[in-house]
């Protein structure tokens, strides 16, 4: 089996038994069609014969220097062809010899100046063709593919009529990158009528007319009626079409082709293959990939990565060293890093470093394939053994058999097979059964999605950060919110709760005003966060430790927006100061009764993995947003498939409702005495679907003529400088609560709804911080207090009921400090119960 890879005689057995022939009529580097392709028998009615490519990489174990050697050669032709430099001279001659020694340094090109291009390569053959020429030409590109992506919609999409599988989609993460000015270059591995291509350009002409295109394949086998057929398509659309190719010629087939192979293919066929009996276990490998790097260009691929690109591959290929013996046999260990389908490049770029940096290795790459072909174990055939198994991704045109070839009996010490993650599914079993009767070490390296993670993330808004949005540094925190600063949403509160209460508006939809404080309240303030900084910064040290052990260290932290916000921050400093670990934060919408904003979470998943992220508020009241997330993300599940953790993390867990906590005192957090001066001059958050569009974030407002008040960062400051003070005590403190949630305070608060004759638990929010938004945002009607309350956590509460005319009532048995009733069925002049006209202070 070795010598096939060295072989050029691989057309013989075909051209016996088909009398089918291969002529050279020109190549631009000096190559004959036979130091390119084989012939073998297809599986197909549509098409008796297959090229069976010696430089592809495909169906025939290759050195992957030759491999991408012969992409760079081609896309070197497409540069000259426009105009970015001259023919490579030499460079036919140097594949020849590849193909019969040693190729090292084959793939080397020099670098040049951007040709105006944009890439097209076809799945599945050309995934990686497609990539080297956009290499040479230092141009974007995408290939097409057959796998359906969650969360991208289809640009479009064209046949493939000869194709075993014959449809291809177009998933780029920006449609704007078909639209790119310059030359359309489409690259095939073989160019056998034109016809797709030709679908391909009639589809992307409508929506974007270019004046060239420039097909290019390793061989064009064209007719002359098929160069006359692209010749008047190019002349209808008013456009122009070239052709390019390492090599050209033509095909002769006699007219019963057809008949005599399904003759062949019906004497030859031998029974169905049997399952692989079980083999050693197969050593998995984790490649280590960057989050923002994708790995194929399924959703496309940008020249400007390169750099980013040969880092990962060097350091990939390390990992995977690591695992790869050196002295397997006599030789050295011969290796085969197997793709999978259209999941070439990398493999490729993967076999390429480590048969340069592992000399005593003899390194192959060859890939998976759908193509079902004849197999005949013959010198002069091209396929000379097959391993068939079941599908293990969930392609377009569904589940069916999959192939390698020529890799059984190739001597092969170790096999590398390259999956990435939506590919590694328990159906790849049968894939490493089926290898392990090949060679006596199989090793899956597994590649993350981060090619559709990068493209979900490119297609969705981005990120907003402060000076220019908000007063928080920007490493501090990604506001995930659409910049509605300029929309006038403030309505009076009495109109906002009659709205509200009546069911003609939901509160999310508009802002109340924002309470400005009198000077006897914001001095409150400052005694308040001298009072409790030590105590706040030892519930962040409790729930930040508690957030990394449940997380394994791994943590992505996504406040609620806006309590959650500083308490995120927080959360993060402590991770940094302690620990020396920078933790993402992002902000982002829940609304009440309308969920968590799932813009935000695909923006968040196209970054980070789910499993990390621990969404954060500031406390819990009766518990209602735990729920509310909880439901969302169940929602989110069933809509996107990705899964997040529901678990809450709060600072205070008055209400009994979370497992991650810093404290169950329900205590004055500084953070809640006040609206967007101690939160980064950032609004509560609005969802209106007359100012907001499905695909934009929830939105909010950043006050910054409010700048002059802003103690956003002062508080941060003043906690975050007290974390030495209480280290000793959160070292102290249980890593995992003892306690499980028994929500104690939704108890308590459809208790009190019962017994204050509201019949509404939303009107009724328990806790320091949500009686304190009562008196800044709604129109209250009466503050429940328990009496043994610490009277220092409500001063402010008791200020800001006096400044409103609202009574407080001291009550025994609250879970809670207090409670803040808004007042039930509202209308303007109504008195509460004691009476007193309630007063309409503007918050």
């Amino acid at each position: 089996m070795t010598a096939l890879v060295e072989s050029s005689g691989t057309s013989a057995w075909v051209a016996q038994r088909l009398d089918v022939r291969l002529r050279t009529t020109s190549s631009p580097v000096g190559l004959d069609l036979a130091d390119l392709v084989g012939l073998a028998v297809r599986r197909n009615p549509r098409r008796a014969h297959l090229l069976v490519s010696r430089v592809l990489g495909k169906h025939v174990p290759t050195d992957p220097r030759v491999v991408r050697g012969a992409g760079l050669l081609l896309g070197g032709v497409v540069r000259a062809e426009l105009g970015g430099g001259e023919l490579p001279s030499g460079r036919g001659d140097a594949l020849r010899s590849a193909l019969a020694g040693s190729a090292a340094g084959f793939d080397q090109i020099e670098a040049r100046e951007p040709v105006p291009a944009v890439v097209l390569g076809y799945a599945e053959t050309a995934t990686a063709l497609g990539q080297q020429v956009a290499e040479a030409l230092g141009a974007p590109v995408l290939h097409s593919t057959r796998r359906r992506v969650p969360g991208i919609e289809p640009l479009g999409g064209f046949e493939e009529e000869h194709s075993h599988a014959t449809s291809h989609l177009l998933l780029p993460a920006d449609p704007a990158l078909l639209r790119t000015p310059g030359t359309l270059v489409l690259v095939d591995d073989e160019l056998t009528t034109g016809r797709t291509a030709l679908n391909t350009i009639a589809a992307l002409h409508a929506d974007q007319p270019r004046e060239r295109y420039v097909v290019a394949a390793l061989v064009d086998l064209r007719t002359a009626a098929d160069v006359a057929a692209m010749a008047a398509v190019a002349e209808r659309l008013g456009t122009r079409i070239d052709v390019v190719a390492l090599a050209a010629g033509t095909v002769e087939l006699p007219d019963d082709v057809g008949a005599r192979a399904a003759d062949l293919i019906a004497a030859l066929d031998g029974p169905a293959p049997v399952a692989a009996a079980p083999g050693a276990p197969a050593v998995r490998v984790a490649l280590p990939w960057p989050a923002d790097l994708p790995e194929s260009a399924r959703h496309g691929w940008d020249p400007a990565d390169e750099p980013a690109r040969a880092v990962a591959v060097a350091v990939a290929a390390e990992t995977l060293a690591a695992v790869l013996p050196a002295d397997a046999s006599p030789d050295g260990a011969r290796v085969l890093v197997l793709g999978t389908e259209e999941l070439l490049d990398v493999p490729q770029r993967l076999a390429a470093a480590l048969a340069d940096g592992l000399p005593a290795l003899d390194v192959r790459v060859s890939s998976t394939t759908r193509s079902p072909v004849l197999v005949v174990d013959d010198d002069g055939y091209a396929m000379r053994t097959a391993l068939a198994f079941d599908a293990h991704d969930e392609p377009e045109d569904g589940p069916g058999p999959r192939f390698a070839y020529n890799v059984a009996g190739g001597g092969f010490d170790v096999i590398v097979v390259v999956l990435d993650e939506p590919a590694d599914t328990p159906a790849a079993d049968a894939l490493l059964a089926a290898l392990a009767t090949a060679a006596p070490r199989v090793v899956v390296a597994t590649l993350p999605d981060t090619a559709a993670r990068v493209a979900r993330g490119r297609s969705l808004p981005p990120a907003l950060h402060g000076p220019e949005f908000g007063s928080y540094a920007a490493d501090e925190v990604s506001w995930l919110l659409t910049d509605l600063s300029d929309v006038a949403l403030e309505a009076p509160v009495e109109e906002r709760e009659e709205a509200i209460q009546s069911g003609g508006a939901h509160y999310a939809e508009s802002l109340p005003v924002e309470y400005q404080p009198s000077a006897t309240y914001a001095a409150l303030f400052e005694e308040a966060l001298a009072d409790a900084a030590e105590r706040v910064a030892l519930a962040v040290g409790v729930v930040t430790e508690r957030a990394l052990a449940a997380r394994g260290g791994e943590l992505t932290l996504v406040s609620l927006a806006r309590a959650g916000t500083p308490i995120g921050i927080l959360m993060r400093r402590w991770a940094r100061a302690v620990h020396g670990i920078e933790v993402p934060h992002y902000a982002v919408s829940i609304v009440r009764g309308r969920g968590v904003d799932h813009v935000a979470l695909q923006h968040v998943a196209a970054r980070h993995d789910p499993a990390s992220v621990l969404f954060v508020d500031g406390w819990t009241g009766k518990g209602a947003i735990a729920r509310e997330l909880a439901a969302a993300l169940v929602e989110h599940r069933a809509t996107t498939g990705v899964d997040f953790p529901a678990d809450l993390a709060v600072l205070a867990d008055p209400g009994h409702c979370v497992t991650l906590y810093g404290t169950r005192d329900d205590f004055l957090i500084p953070s809640a005495c006040l609206n967007s001066t101690v939160s980064g001059l950032v609004s509560r958050t609005v969802l209106n679907r007359q100012i907001l569009r499905e695909d934009q974030f929830h939105g909010a407002k950043f006050y910054a003529e409010l700048a002059g008040a802003d103690v956003s960062n002062r508080f941060l400051d003043a906690v975050s400088a007290r974390f030495a003070d209480v280290r000793a005590a959160v070292d102290a403190t249980p890593a995992a609560p003892d306690d499980e949630p028994d929500w104690r305070g939704w108890a308590a608060v459809e208790r009190v709804s019962v017994e204050q004759g509201i019949g509404d638990v939303n009107l009724v929010k328990p806790g320091v911080g949500e009686t304190t938004r009562v008196l800044l945002r709604r129109v209250p009607w009466k503050v429940l207090v328990r009496a043994d309350a610490d009277p220092a956590d409500l001063v402010h509460i008791r200020h800001l009921a006096a400044e409103r005319g609202v009574p407080v009532e001291e009550v025994p048995d609250l879970p809670y400090s207090c409670m803040g009733l808004i007042h039930p069925a509202y209308t303007a002049g109504a008195t509460g119960a004691s009476g007193t006209a309630v007063r309409t202070v503007a918050p």
